[in-house]
């Protein structure tokens, strides 16, 4: 559950390879559209769009384009269900694995905006006695350290088993944590910054802490019904489906074969990374968040205050569970994420543009996963 990392690798919610024939195209009177009229995908997206599924090996890909939170274009590429040979349905559900944590960011800034949690305040005074280690401890971290991956906690999805081990497992968070503080950790807090999926499981179980109600419940009522994100969820304990219309996932096996890893439990994703949702809700949520309508104007410069991240790239800068993204017109915000069968980019800009590709398996390489980037950067800069 890691993502937009230059090195892909396996298990990380992070960042195949078959190529698959590129069909569909501009997308008429498709859900989710303002008018229901012609919604047209700019020929330089369209292309990019055709060329992640015809040279990276991905089974399919879809874009949408939003101004001011509304879809104005539509775009896809490739193979819904490689079984079944049908499209990829535009706009359809995708499993958005770490642009989660902007969700719990949100949820955890919007407590701080409420005086029940400071940033400052070390991890235990939330969650006493939980977060202990070998060589650290809840007290010499901070919750800030935590949203800005400078905590320095091992990331426990780096020793996850072979995914289709785990594909239909269900974790507690606990369990997530147990894997993680079993291990050394990375660095002393606050030296630098390394992307870990433990500060997401535990900022989550702040919320909870801190509020007494389920995260996903907070997460639901914080933010989903607000913004009016209609086709934005969070699965429940043991829901292993998507619910909507939606591209198949796809996972490369060691002999380059493609198993269809739709459905799994999302469990060990949780808090860093469960949420499933359409592109067009994500980038609603994006303009929600970024226009000032989630958090106070303190917590949105907070959440927007980064430092540098060498596992980024070099034009990408972290802040609170927020991407500064310097794209070839200007820069954005946003927080993409890859989990096993689906990789998403999503990304908000000054004027109100937004956009979220999404692909059907993980990057297998370095040009695979530039070539995912480079899209994100057509769908806003194009004309």
């Amino acid at each position: 559950m890691a993502h937009f990392f230059r090195t892909p690798r396996r298990n990380r919610l992070a960042a195949g390879a078959t190529a698959v024939a590129a069909v569909a195209g501009l997308i008429a009177g498709v859900p989710g559209s303002a008018s229901g009229q012609q919604a047209s995908a700019s020929p330089a997206l369209q292309a990019s769009l055709d060329k992640l599924v015809r040279d990276n090996g991905f089974p399919g890909a879809l874009a949408t384009v939003s101004r001011g939170g509304v879809p104005v274009a539509f775009a896809t590429a490739g193979t819904g269900d490689t079984r079944t040979g049908t499209p990829v349905p535009p706009d359809g559900q995708v499993r958005i694995a770490s642009a989660s944590k902007m969700f719990t960011a949100t949820v955890v800034l919007q407590l701080a905006g409420e005086g029940k949690v400071k940033l400052d305040e070390p991890v235990e005074t939330y969650l006493p006695g939980l977060v202990r280690g070998k060589d650290f401890d809840g007290n010499g971290i901070t919750v800030h350290q935590l949203l800005q991956h400078t905590s320095g906690l091992p990331n426990y999805t780096e020793f996850t088993q072979d995914f289709l081990n785990i594909q239909h497992r269900y974790y507690e968070p606990r369990q997530l944590l147990d894997m993680a503080f079993a291990k050394p950790a990375s660095f002393k807090p606050g030296a630098k910054w390394e992307y870990s999926n433990t500060n997401y499981i535990l900022a989550g179980l702040l919320v909870q802490a801190v509020t007494g109600r389920p995260i996903s419940e907070e997460v639901t009522n914080r933010i989903i019904r607000p913004a009016g994100l209609g086709h934005t969820y969070w699965p429940g304990v043991g829901d292993q489906t998507i619910r909507e219309d939606h591209p198949h996932g796809y996972y490369t096996t060691a002999d380059g074969k493609k198993a269809d890893v739709t459905e799994m439990d999302p469990s060990w994703g949780w808090a860093a990374g469960q949420l499933i949702a359409r592109p067009s809700d994500l980038n609603k949520f994006l303009t929600a968040l970024l226009g000032g309508k989630l958090l106070k104007p303190e917590q949105l410069q907070q959440m927007k205050s980064t430092v540098d991240s060498a596992d980024l790239p070099p034009t990408w800068h972290y802040g609170l569970g927020l991407i500064r993204i310097q794209l070839s017109c200007g820069d954005a915000w946003g927080h993409g994420g890859d989990i096993d069968g689906y990789e998403t980019r999503d990304a908000v800009m000054s004027d109100g543009r937004s956009a979220t590709v999404a692909v059907t398996a993980l990057p297998g390489d370095l040009a695979a996963v530039d070539a995912v980037n480079a899209a994100l950067d057509t769908a806003l800069c194009a004309k």
